[in-house]
């Protein structure tokens, strides 16, 4: 699958953690670095990124490009009143979020072809495989959970369902029925126990296909998770992204990856009152600082 350079993603594999409200006041840190930028809801089906900027009107929505009834994707982009952000609202129609493959694609193509620096994406909570493969598309992505130990597992599980699909789509493009049919084993921990790792796996896979294994590892070399904890309140909360470094390691062999904090704020609820995004209403509060930090990062 194609991997445009200008696309980022932000996932919230549980709900409410937060990651539209980071997704809006994200995209407006990134016009403020200079970034010409368009934020496009994709938490199709139950989108809101427009009431976090604000927008009571407007005249389309991705629904409209999905179903045909506008052509070109650039021509739903909504201006802001923020310098060089513009965004595409989220569509409401029921089964959209099981979007078809080459609808998928289409999709994909017009994104890469917006004219901006950066289009950001607000995808859907869960590990739906449309969610994943935006995600593996995108050039960045940012996983949102908070501190809590079933949010953490979430980012987890979301993280080795990208994993397993990423080599899915790689052993299907090098037609290796073998390794496909390892990896749903691998999916089935009481049967497969030796599977359990990916160490397990891709000693496994060398039996059958050691080149294309040692291909498989040097993809999950360049892995690199970027995780986003939202809502810490103590010392020990912002520690808690060493669960989710010390599972990657263990059982999926990813050794590198970016873990960024973002504490709790008060203001943060005070801005949605407003219907104003938390980088507007409150430039200097703790969750602002935080989020020009993460867009800093992202471009380090």
């Amino acid at each position: 699958m194609e991997k445009p350079k200008n696309i980022f993603a932000i996932v919230g594999p549980k709900g409410g953690v937060g990651k539209s409200t980071i997704s809006a006041n994200l995209a407006i840190a990134l016009s403020e670095l200079g970034k010409k930028v368009i934020a496009v809801d994709l938490d199709l089906g139950t989108s809101n990124l427009h009431a976090i900027f604000g927008i009571r009107e407007y005249k389309y929505t991705l629904d409209d490009f999905v179903f045909n009834r506008v052509r070109n994707l650039s021509d739903i982009v909504l201006d802001t009143e923020i310098n060089n952000l513009g965004i595409i609202c989220g569509g409401d129609v029921p089964g959209i979020a099981n979007m078809a493959y080459q609808k998928k694609l289409k999709l994909i193509r017009h994104l890469s072809k917006l004219d901006c620096d950066l289009v950001l994406l607000d995808l859907a909570p869960g590990a739906s495989y449309n969610v994943v493969d935006f995600s593996i598309i995108a050039q960045r992505g940012l996983l949102v959970t908070t501190p809590e130990v079933p949010s953490l597992l979430n980012v987890y599980s979301f993280i080795k369902a990208t994993v397993f699909r990423r080599l899915t789509f790689y052993f299907k493009h090098n037609k290796c029925v073998e390794l496909l049919e390892l990896l749903e084993k691998a999916k089935d921990f009481d049967n497969y126990p030796h599977l359990n790792t990916m160490e397990g796996l891709l000693g496994k896979a060398r039996e059958i296909n050691s080149d294309m294994a040692d291909s498989a590892r040097k993809i999950l070399s360049g892995l690199k998770p970027f995780v986003v904890i939202n809502r810490v309140f103590t010392k020990s909360d912002a520690g808690a992204g060493e669960v989710i470094q010390k599972l990657m390691r263990q059982y999926l062999s990813i050794d590198s990856g970016v873990i960024m904090t973002i504490r709790e704020d008060k203001a943060v609820k005070n801005a949605i009152a407003r219907m104003k995004p938390i980088m507007i209403d409150a430039p200097r509060s703790m969750f602002s600082r935080d989020i020009k930090q993460i867009a800093a990062t992202l471009f380090k």
